[in-house]
């Protein structure tokens, strides 16, 4: 696993009243190119009209940003593809691609191109900088002036964060309060304050704050879609994950020493493997029962670790959560939800996997869903890769 991450995340609140989005956002990872490529598409209007002429923008300009294709001439097909609104005379769907390439922690190459979405903004720190944009003329027909593309290209570094968003949140609290709305100067100012009262605060956490203000000045009843979408380039937060018995008692060592080694957070799963690491760094082990639950048995605390369960019953229930997206918030306060929680804040997740059989597992009385440990660990692996686009890796023991 390398020292850089790229941590990408975004926030959408529908239309007051829609229960579908006229925003659509794709991301996609391609770690052999070593390339990342977010789109935001904005259709013209609400509801499922809009939703479906942003989707046909938005994976239009990202297979098309994938290819060899220069940008700016994928962008100049996406427009001429695009149908004209025959009565106001503009397209149908607005975009933003971002296509960032990161060969190395010191070569991390943004190609952003915008079309009459509201103007990407980048943060240095917690500074706003403002680079110069090209500007790409094009006149279609049906259009009833000449259409506009800008086209830049950014060198990012480690602590910087490019926040991109719909008109929704520009354009939120239009009215006597705010009469010309949010604007981007406003949005501008709240991210800069958010990233000043938490300079390490995540994507997710930016892109939902900024998304929820802009709400919130709609009086909770949004005029129109908001999506906000953060990129922050920032060192990993790593975290371990230890489950089984080493597969003889003379490479428990080799386990405590990599215990020792490894920075970032902690988790051990699994009794039998609690009590080794128990004995090899001379911990109590005590069980919290302030998070139990009738599902899973309670979590224990051990001194230097952030979290301890119990192993098969818990990781299975774990691996289904992240299979099936769940939020935090529907979850009970258990093993599972503290879990879950530590792989969320996480961006590289490494598995040490012990190989020696537990005799208690080959019971045929215990659920089948349970399975064998390698599945489970494969079964993590393949959601948090999949689903959340972490980085995961393993080694036997």
């Amino acid at each position: 696993m390398n020292d850089l991450f790229i941590d990408v995340d975004y926030a959408q609140i529908y239309k007051s009243g829609q229960k579908i989005g006229g925003d659509v956002f794709l991301l996609s990872r391609n770690p052999e190119r070593e390339q990342i490529v977010c789109t935001l598409s904005d259709g013209l209007g609400s509801g499922v009209k809009a939703n479906v002429l942003a989707s046909l923008t938005a994976h239009m300009a990202h297979k098309l940003s994938f290819s060899e294709m220069d940008l700016t001439h994928s962008a100049k097909i996406i427009m001429n593809t695009l149908p004209v609104c025959k009565e106001r005379k503009i397209s149908y769907a607005t975009f933003t691609i971002v296509d960032i390439r990161h060969p190395s922690l010191d070569d991390i190459q943004v190609n952003l191109v915008e079309y009459d979405n509201p103007q990407a903004l980048l943060f240095r720190d917690s500074k706003p900088i403002v680079w110069q944009r090209e500007k790409i003329l094009l006149h279609r027909e049906g259009a009833f002036k000449k259409e506009e593309l800008s086209r830049s290209s950014l060198q990012m570094a480690v602590g910087d964060r490019l926040i991109v968003f719909s008109d929704g949140a520009t354009q939120a609290g239009m009215g006597k309060a705010l009469p010309l709305g949010w604007r981007l100067e406003g949005v501008r100012e709240f991210a800069q304050h958010q990233i000043e009262r938490n300079p390490s605060i995540s994507s997710h956490d930016l892109s939902r704050a900024i998304a929820r203000k802009a709400n919130g000045l709609d009086r909770l009843a949004s005029k129109d879609d908001i999506t906000v979408m953060v990129v922050y380039v920032r060192r990993p937060r790593r975290t371990l994950v230890v489950t089984g018995p080493p597969f003889t008692k003379e490479k428990d060592e080799i386990l405590g020493e990599k215990l020792r080694n490894f920075e970032g957070k902690k988790i051990i799963s699994g009794g039998t493997t609690a009590l080794i690491v128990s004995r090899l760094f001379n911990k109590k082990l005590k069980v919290d029962l302030s998070c139990w639950s009738a599902d899973v048995p309670p979590v224990s605390i051990m001194e230097g670790f952030d979290l301890v369960t119990e192993g098969m019953l818990t990781l299975s229930k774990v691996a289904t959560a992240l299979e099936q997206k769940k939020s935090l918030r529907t979850l009970p306060n258990d093993a599972v939800r503290k879990f879950v929680a530590l792989m969320m804040d996480s961006d590289q997740v490494h598995f040490i996997v012990g190989t020696k059989i537990n005799e208690a597992h080959q019971d045929p009385s215990i659920p089948v869903e349970i399975g064998i440990r390698r599945t489970i660990i494969g079964r993590l692996r393949k959601a948090l890769e999949d689903n959340y686009l972490k980085e995961t890796s393993q080694e036997y023991l």
